[in-house]
């Protein structure tokens, strides 16, 4: 996630590189007086002084202007330019202008001279500074002094700028920037001819006081940088820093180092050296993106994936996602090797069966060779009339005699539709050997099928009650493994599933906003204090062929309790929920994998601060048996997590599934 937006925020100086002016000059303002005068490359008019600068400054200029207009013979304007409080110099060409307004301008030598509250407008872009100078000859541009550079939504602030027009070179120094990577390709690539300066007016500071969390997106970021180069389409820096901790700035960086970054017309590719993921300003772990090409459609996982599998990679395994391939219009291909390494350690594998046997068989020992200690992930994505078309294919050896076994495939053709006057989702899906955890049932799988579903998601908050509503519709046909015995079956599959979650709030703690501040070190928003009640329904009707079906009728409701702050240094938070869901229930399915086995499940959720970032999180799911008096875990997870308010990170495992991995999430602000 992190480098996702870590890449978004290269593409903002694109807009810099491609500037380009003739110095050619043509009248562009139209008063409705007429009464403007252009002398080479400055314009003053009355019309813009009038809604600027107050009605004795107006009188002034109104005055030196129509002493101008009535002497045609003018060889000098600069008395005029000292004396006016506020003055607009236009370099234009018939596409592009370059509109220059500050409270002292001069011009000597082809050589303008603008000093006090400068604003420069290019293309809609708009900058202030102290001072600037533009040399026309030269066609290079230098500002300097609280330079503020907005673009779009996107806000900078520098020391010094300069830009060659002619050789398409300069340089930024001492940048810093707020970006919002949502907007950011959007706002390069746009052009803001009509936008309205005091709509973009920066009156925002980059470091703030206060944030809200968006739980939602992770689009505001913070970055700074001794300096940047600018080389024609190409930019260079040689350490950038990102961070989205716009409070303080330290709880989290992404050191960027030797940035080299080239811009075309929305896309930019770009590479660097060794860069630093810095948490706390004390541990820096390193990691590498190599060549990266970033668009306007952005589809990210993280680049170095390491995770925990026994079913399918025997433990341990490490894989790198490559950069994207563009195999043809609207269509990219991603592939990620994998080194299996706890595989490769032990000397065999438990993965597959044995040779020749049935896939649905038992898995068994086996020894392995090179081509066992690798494995191989490829998606690819892309769209077809306005359907998004999703095929992810896994391989678990390179071993040809294991292909059939090792193999998996999904393939997902999707769109929304307007159907009842909602928003629905319309998918047709094939599979090929898709793993399926079904409760105390244990794993089985899909072994080939295909189908069309139809769903509908909404969500909506009623006099405080928070509302989560599920619809779907399906038809497949299938071959899995049978419900009562390893034989593989074949049928077709109709379905409709209906969901309800709510949250109702009992007795909460509301607190007085939703902002944080730096006194909030561990958590990204404030805590809602106090005792809710989670409750489900479902409902589910699934028939097969034979006049085989199957339905039930869900019903839970449980407590969660949520004390503490979680500001001081430990025990100042504690989450407990319970859920119970039972389920009345008749017919049964011709498959293993969709069985309806667990009439009765408990639910439960205990999360623990301990001391500092330090937390605790487990979740598990019970069934609960009357006839046999016992209780079965079918579903648990734990993990132990850092967790502060820009970041947490964490290392959790799965024991009903023999999987386990690192996560690590960053918070977005706005």
């Amino acid at each position: 996630m992190y480098l996702k937006n870590l890449i978004k925020f290269i593409s903002i100086f694109s807009s810099l590189i491609n500037l380009s002016l003739t110095g050619e000059t043509i009248e562009l303002l139209n008063v409705e007086d007429k009464k403007n005068i252009k002398t080479n490359d400055i314009i003053l008019t009355k019309k813009f002084f009038h809604k600027n600068i107050n009605d004795q400054s107006q009188k002034l200029i109104n005055k030196n202007v129509d002493n101008i207009l009535g002497n045609s013979n003018i060889k000098n304007i600069e008395n005029i330019t000292k004396n006016s409080p506020l003055l607009l110099a236009i370099f234009s060409n018939s596409r592009k202008e370059l509109e220059i307004q500050s409270e002292i301008q001069s011009e000597e030598n082809n050589i303008l001279n603008a000093e006090g509250n400068v604003l420069v407008t290019y293309k809609g872009n708009i900058l202030k500074a102290d001072s600037l100078v533009y040399d026309k000859t030269n066609q290079t541009i230098l500002a300097k002094g609280n330079i503020s550079l907005n673009i779009g939504k996107q806000l900078f602030k520098m020391v010094s700028l300069k830009y060659d027009f002619k050789n398409k070179k300069g340089y930024l120094l001492d940048v810093k920037g707020l970006i919002k990577t949502d907007n950011l390709i959007d706002d390069l690539f746009n052009n803001f001819e009509n936008s309205d300066i005091k709509k973009n007016e920066i009156l925002k500071e980059i470091k703030k006081n206060k944030v809200r969390y968006s739980p939602d997106s992770l689009e505001n970021w913070i970055f700074y940088t001794d300096k940047i180069q600018v080389d024609g389409n190409k930019w260079t820096s040689v350490k950038t820093i990102l961070t989205n901790d716009l409070l303080e700035l330290k709880q989290v960086k992404i050191e960027v180092n030797s940035l080299e970054a080239t811009a075309r017309q929305e896309e930019l590719r770009f590479k660097s050296s060794v860069n630093f993921l810095i948490l706390d300003e004390k541990i820096h772990i390193p990691f590498w993106f190599g060549n990266r090409t970033l668009t306007k459609e952005i589809s990210y996982e993280n680049i170095w994936n390491v995770g925990y599998d026994n079913i399918d990679k025997d433990g341990l395994y490490i894989g790198n996602k490559l950069n994207s391939i563009n195999i043809f219009d609207n269509f990219t291909l991603d592939l990620e090797p994998q080194f299996l390494i706890q595989r490769s350690l032990k000397g065999y594998t438990k993965s597959f069966v044995n040779k020749g046997d049935s896939i649905t068989g038992d898995k068994v020992k086996r020894n392995v060779t090179l081509k066992d200690y690798f494995a191989f992930n490829s998606q690819i994505r892309g769209q077809i009339n306005k359907w998004n078309l999703e095929i992810d294919q896994q391989n678990n050896s390179f071993d040809p005699e294991k292909i059939s076994d090792a193999s998996r495939l999904k393939t997902n053709l999707s769109k929304d539709i307007a159907f009842l006057n909602s928003k629905w989702n319309k998918s047709f899906y094939g599979i090929y050997r898709d793993r399926v955890w079904n409760g105390s049932i244990g794993e089985s799988e899909i072994y080939a099928g295909y189908g069309s579903k139809l769903q509908k998601q909404n969500s909506w908050v009623s006099n405080g009650i928070s509302n989560t509503e599920v619809i779907s519709l399906g038809l497949a046909n299938l071959k899995g493994e049978a419900l009562n015995s390893k034989n593989l079956v074949k049928s077709i599959k109709g379905n409709f599933f209906y969901s309800l979650d709510q949250k109702i709030p009992i007795k909460i703690d509301e607190p007085p906003n939703l902002f944080v501040d730096s006194s909030y070190n561990y958590v990204p928003e404030p805590i809602k204090k106090g005792l809710s009640l989670n409750r489900k329904l479902e409902l589910l009707y699934s028939y097969y062929d034979g006049g085989n079906n199957q339905q039930y009728l869900g019903i839970g409701a449980g407590p969660e309790f949520i004390f503490g702050d979680f500001k001081k240094k430990s025990f100042d938070y504690t989450k407990i929920s319970i859920f119970p869901f039972y389920k009345i229930k008749s017919g049964d399915s011709l498959f293993k994998f969709d069985q309806v086995s667990d009439k009765f499940t408990l639910g439960i959720a205990f999360d623990q601060q301990l001391f500092g970032p330090l937390i605790l999180k487990n979740s598990a799911t019970l069934k609960v048996s009357r006839a046999k008096d016992y209780i079965d875990f079918i579903n648990s997870k734990i993990s132990l997590n850092w967790k502060k308010r820009s970041y947490e990170f964490g290392i959790f495992y799965q024991p009903h599934n023999e999987a386990g991995g690192i996560a690590f999430t960053l918070f977005g602000f706005k």
